[in-house]
C-alpha cells in the first residue's frame, strides 16, 4: 500500500464507517483526492457550507467539492410540492473512501445554511422556474 504524497484522512475506528478507505489506497489508479478531507479540512468545509451567503456561493462550492475532492452533490426538490427544507433533497453521492458521517453532515451543513439564509433555497426552487422568472 503506498500512501498519496500529501496527508490523508485517519482511519476510521474498525466497524464504525463503511468508507472502504484501504481497499481505495490498494488500488493502482484509483482516485485518492478523498482522503485529502482531513479531519480538521472537514470541518473547514462543513463550517464554510453552514455559512453560505447565496445560491452562487452554495455553487461554488459544490464545483469546489468536485474539483478538489471528487465530492459529487446532487440538490433537487420535490416533485411535488416544497413547503420546507424537507422538500429539498441533498444526495452526496456514493464514493469509495468517503466516510458515512462526512456523507451525513454535509446536507446538515447546507440545510443549516438555507434555514439561516432562506434566499438560498427560493433560489434553488427558482433556478427550475418555480416562481415564473425562469
Amino acid at each position: 500500500m503506498s500512501l498519496p504524497p500529501f496527508p490523508i484522512r485517519t482511519e476510521c475506528p474498525p466497524g464504525t464507517c463503511v468508507c472502504d478507505r484501504d481497499a481505495l489506497l490498494q488500488t493502482p489508479g484509483s482516485d485518492v483526492r478523498i482522503l485529502m478531507l482531513t479531519r480538521s479540512e472537514e470541518k473547514k468545509m462543513l463550517e464554510r457550507l453552514e455559512n453560505l451567503g447565496s445560491l452562487a456561493d452554495l455553487r461554488r462550492m459544490q464545483e469546489r467539492m468536485e474539483q478538489q475532492l471528487g465530492i459529487r452533490l446532487s440538490i433537487t426538490q420535490s416533485p411535488n410540492e416544497v413547503r420546507s427544507l424537507r422538500g429539498i433533497a441533498i444526495l452526496v453521492h456514493e464514493q469509495r473512501g468517503l466516510c458515512r458521517k462526512t456523507r451525513q453532515a454535509i446536507p446538515a451543513a447546507i440545510k443549516k445554511s438555507m434555514d439561516a439564509q432562506p434566499q438560498i433555497a427560493f433560489d434553488l426552487l427558482d433556478e427550475s422556474g418555480l416562481f415564473g422568472s425562469a
